[in-house]
């Protein structure tokens, strides 16, 4: 009997992983209001307690995060803005730089003659036929992913929608599903809920200040470098941190690109990998168990392909919402981890070591 209902749950998971795989476009709206719904319902029960209605307590959290994410749109935006135009504007002359001072050092190293085709020059003369045809290639699928781009525009346009009402309704939406729970397991379901809430809480609270916190020690760090494009660079890496050692390498390279038209580059060079380096530590050893802790326990490799599953089911809403996902199946996870170690428990046997001689 246990067999066959263990084969029935199997079946089961499969049939919804198989239908969540179909509906992965239709979802992706819903359940990013769903997160943001979860994320700012404890707001709205504070405003509840004030005894403000449900509705304007809502209409209260959005108009406060929209007026939040104005001023830091005000306050951020410009100053990035005008980073990266001026970044584009000294692309060419990064090029030269790179074609007259850096590619003839390396000829010189390598042992080859200015006759030789090296350079960008040569590679564009020699490639041109395959790069028009990528470009081709390219604008062909971009016709093609119309589409996608388009459903990707609704969803941007359907998220702030459900997540009113789903914010809205959200007490009586948690009410409906418990209901739906048998006593039998209510003990253990609930359990599991008030874990998966806590860690998904806290993750995300943790997570959004270490990448603001790594926004910051990035740009004040290559800003005592004295590169140009400081804020730019610091801001970016800062936010694109969630994946592990993404805002690392992405602003060395970036900074190391900028870099080239300084009139030290080796040593400012010297000056953004150790800024980089002391915000990575300072990220490991205390952002990182301060603010986020131990409680996800997910490694690197897990995070990673995690991120690289949710982008390829759901596209960049699936990126976002990878780390969320993980965390609240590393509640299930583990809770199964736990049951089958109890059921079914491993004998160990582990020898003494000899003494040495």
């Amino acid at each position: 009997m246990k067999t066959d209902n263990r084969s029935s749950w199997l079946i089961a998971i499969a049939l919804t992983g198989w239908l969540l795989y179909l509906l992965a476009p239709v979802l992706t709206p819903f359940v990013a209001a769903a997160l943001l719904a979860y994320i700012g319902d404890p707001l709205a029960d504070r405003l509840q307690r004030l005894r403000l209605p449900r509705t304007i307590a809502v209409i209260s959290v959005f108009l406060l995060t929209f007026i939040f994410i104005t001023l830091l749109v005000m306050l951020v935006v410009p100053l990035v803005r005008t980073q990266i135009v001026a970044l584009l504007d000294a692309l060419p002359a990064i090029v030269a730089k790179v074609e007259q001072v850096w590619l003839p050092r390396i000829e010189e190293f390598l042992g080859t003659q200015p006759g030789d085709d090296v350079g960008l020059a040569a590679f564009l003369a020699r490639y041109s036929d395959m790069a028009g045809d990528w470009g081709t290639t390219i604008l062909v699928s971009v016709g093609k992913s119309g589409g996608a781009l388009a459903a990707a525009v609704i969803s941007l346009f359907l998220i702030p929608i459900l997540t009113f009402y789903m914010l809205r309704d959200w007490d009586f939406i948690l009410s409906r599903l418990a209901a739906l729970v048998p006593s039998t397991v209510q003990p253990v379901v609930f359990r599991l809920a008030r874990e998966t809430d806590e860690i998904l809480g806290g993750f995300l609270r943790g997570q959004i200040l270490v990448m603001l916190a790594l926004s910051v020690i990035y740009s004040l760090g290559l800003s005592l470098v004295g590169l140009k494009f400081a804020i730019a660079i610091g801001v970016v890496s800062g936010l694109v941190s969630f994946v592990p050692y993404l805002g690392f390498v992405f602003g060395i390279l970036l900074a190391g690109l900028t870099v080239v038209l300084e009139p030290d580059p080796l040593l400012r060079l010297g000056g953004v990998i150790a800024t980089f380096t002391i915000a990575q530590v300072i990220e490991g050893s205390v952002l990182t168990p301060k603010l986020v802790g131990d409680r996800i326990g997910l490694h690197p490799v897990i995070v990673i392909f995690a991120i690289a599953s949710g982008g390829q089911l759901f596209g960049f809403f699936g990126i976002l919402l990878a780390l969320p996902a993980a965390a609240m199946l590393s509640v299930l996870v583990r809770f199964a981890y736990t049951r089958y170690l109890a059921e079914q428990p491993v004998a160990v046997d582990i020898q003494p070591e000899e003494p040495s001689s």
